[in-house]
This record gives structure tokens, sequence and C-alpha cells, in this order.
């Protein structure tokens, strides 16, 4: 049981702190509404959760047999950040149906994870942490996938049910625009220990 409450409050906390798929998520919330989200929304949920069970197989070995591997990720994964925040940054009237772009799918929601930093410092750790070598290792893994996947329902939706609500206090366009410059400047912000990483490793 101790193990169980350990890997949830591990799994809340990490869900719902301040990152790139809370973000964006808050973004589509105001942006598209609740229910034109939701495919994103559970795009993230199921694609992390996914990307756990990977992860626990074995996927991480591939770094260490390939480091540039890991290297490639975060560059492509750092480039399609800030490609998000200039849309993010670009995003027009919410009433403006033709300015506006359609809201992420499902497909890419859960295919972000694999290029979003924050997803893999999650995944690696949340295996490391609570993962033992011996019989019950792929048992564990699955409680912890599973975990992750009921937990960031509610974690990650509290983001896009915050920025559907604060659509109706952000109704002039000019104050819609500066929440989404200041979105898109906090997700160029939560980049930029990637590019660090990125840099030292190049340089």
């Amino acid at each position: 049981m101790e193990y169980l409450v350990a890997v949830v409050l591990f799994a809340v906390s990490s869900s719902a702190t301040p990152g790139p798929n809370n973000l964006m998520v808050m973004t589509s919330g105001l942006n598209f509404g609740v229910k034109r989200s939701l495919p994103l929304l559970t795009g993230i949920c199921v694609g992390f959760a996914v990307m756990l069970l990977v992860v626990g197989l074995g996927f991480g070995q591939l770094f260490e047999m390939y480091p540039d591997l890991h290297l490639w990720i975060n560059c492509i994964g750092t480039a399609y950040l800030l490609y998000l925040a200039w849309l993010i940054a670009r995003s027009g009237d919410v009433g403006d149906s033709e300015r506006q772009a359609v809201p992420m799918t499902f497909m890419k929601g859960a295919l972000f994870q694999w290029v979003n930093a924050k997803a893999w410092v999650v995944a690696t750790g949340a295996i490391a942490a609570f993962t033992t070598v011996g019989a019950g290792y792929y048992a564990q893994n699955l409680t912890i996938s599973l975990t992750f996947l009921l937990v960031s329902f509610p974690s990650v939706g509290i983001w896009l049910l915050f920025g559907s609500m604060i659509k109706s206090v952000l109704k002039k366009t000019r104050y819609r625009r500066w929440f989404n410059y200041s979105m898109a400047i906090l997700l160029v912000l939560s980049v930029f220990p990637v590019i660090k990483e990125i840099s030292s490793t190049l340089f």
C-alpha cells in the first residue's frame, strides 16, 4: 500500500506541475474550449502511459548503447517546442474560426511525449525510483504506467479547465493575445535547460 501511495504522489506532483504538456493544454482550453481540447488531453495522458511502459521495457538502454540518439531526440524536441511556442503566440481570436488553427489531435498529443524533455525526465525517474530488479519488475512497471494514466487525467485536466474558465475573463482580443504571448514565453523558458544541455554536449 505504501508503494502505491508513493507512486500516486509522484504521479500527481509530476503531472500537475507546470510543463510543456500543461501549458499546451491550458492554452488549448482558452482558444478552443474543453470539448475540442479533449483529444489533446487524452493523447497526452495515454501517450505518456505508453511511454512509461516502453521505457520500463528497456528503451532507456538504447541511450546507453547509442548516446547520440538522446542528443538527437533533445534537438528535435527543442525545435518542436519552439515551433509550438510560435504557434501559441500567433493564436488568433477565439471566435475567429477562419484564422484560428485547429487544436492538436490525440495522435499529436501522444507523439509529443517522445520529444518532450520533461516527459523523458519523469519517465526515467519513475522507472528508476519505483522498480526493483526481480520477478516483480514488470508488474511494477505496469502499475506505474496505469497509475500515471489514471492520475494524469485530473492533474492535467485542471489546466484545461483553468484555460477554459479564463476565456470569459479574457474576452478582449488584446487580453487573449497577451495571454498567448505569456504562455509562449513560458514554453520557451521551459526549453532553456535542454538548450543548455545540448550546447554543453556539442560545444
